[in-house]
């Protein structure tokens, strides 16, 4: 089984190079599933349902979430009804929605996604992703080995610790939220495909996404400026797992980068502050 991981989707951009992208990806990897990470596709902050119905009607079959999960009010109505939108499995008990989904052809499980949100560095008070995950993994071990496991984190400790605790008990562990593609993929001795950070889709000149001169701003001032997504050409970050249906360990994990050449002269900032 292959299956295709784009990284956090990051406003009009990133939404922009992934239907544009997505279809010819599947045909040349061969690619038999699509997980998206949406949290940042409305704007930078959150996700829509009328961008999820988007995403979904380009023939991505589960978006996955993180700390920006409910920044659009919507959001916690709409994902009770759509189980294919997954938000970070340690949320508080009550959250609405789920932290996996079963993926399923006709009546057959082919694969479970779990996300789990790390701790180190957040400001919100979570349960343990390490324990909930765990129980998490066992349980749905019973339906299907294929298990992939999005870990929204900032530290790469954390990431890397994850990798580790799953590793032969789930078929990937895949990192997102820093918008940075790593270069450390590896197949881990129990069978589970790693890799610290899978990247993002969506403005390459910017700050991770945002305007740079509002960055900038933010930065050179200390004051609470509001961010914007960033225009301009993009960038498409994936990667590409190859999984042993009947024992759901990985055989192969392949990072993806497409970076959009500018069409115009890319403007400086120097001397602006």
């Amino acid at each position: 089984m292959r299956i295709l991981f784009f990284g956090d989707v990051y406003g009009r951009v990133g939404r922009e190079v992934v239907a544009r992208r997505l279809g010819p990806l599947v045909k040349e990897t061969g690619a038999d599933a699509v997980i998206v990470n949406g949290e940042n596709a409305a704007g930078g902050k959150g996700i829509t349902a009328q961008i999820c119905r988007e995403l979904f009607s380009l023939g991505v079959d589960v978006i996955t979430l993180g700390n920006h999960a409910f920044d659009k009010r919507e959001i916690a109505t709409y994902i009770d009804g759509e189980p294919r939108l997954v938000r970070p499995l340690n949320y508080p008990p009550g959250t609405p929605g789920a932290g996996s989904y079963i993926l399923r052809r006709g009546s057959q499980p082919v694969m479970a996604v779990v996300q789990v949100q790390g701790r180190v560095y957040s400001p919100q008070l979570l349960e343990d992703p390490f324990r909930a995950v765990e129980g998490e993994v066992e349980r749905l071990r019973q339906t299907t080995p294929v298990i992939v496991v999005d870990c929204h984190a900032e530290a790469t400790s954390e990431k890397q610790a994850m990798g580790w605790f799953l590793d032969g008990r789930v078929s990937a562990v895949i990192g997102t939220h820093t918008h940075v593609q790593t270069a450390d993929e590896i197949i881990l001795p129990g069978g589970t495909a790693y890799v610290t950070d899978v990247g993002m889709c969506g403005p390459w000149v910017s700050v991770i996404g945002a305007e740079r001169e509002l960055v900038l701003e933010r930065f050179l001032t200390q004051r609470p400026v509001r961010l914007e997504a960033a225009r301009g050409p993009a960038i498409l970050s994936a990667v590409l797992i190859e999984v042993d249906e009947a024992t759901g360990r990985a055989t192969s994990i392949q990072r993806i980068f497409e970076r959009e050449v500018a069409t115009e002269p890319l403007a400086s900032v120097f001397g602006r502050w």
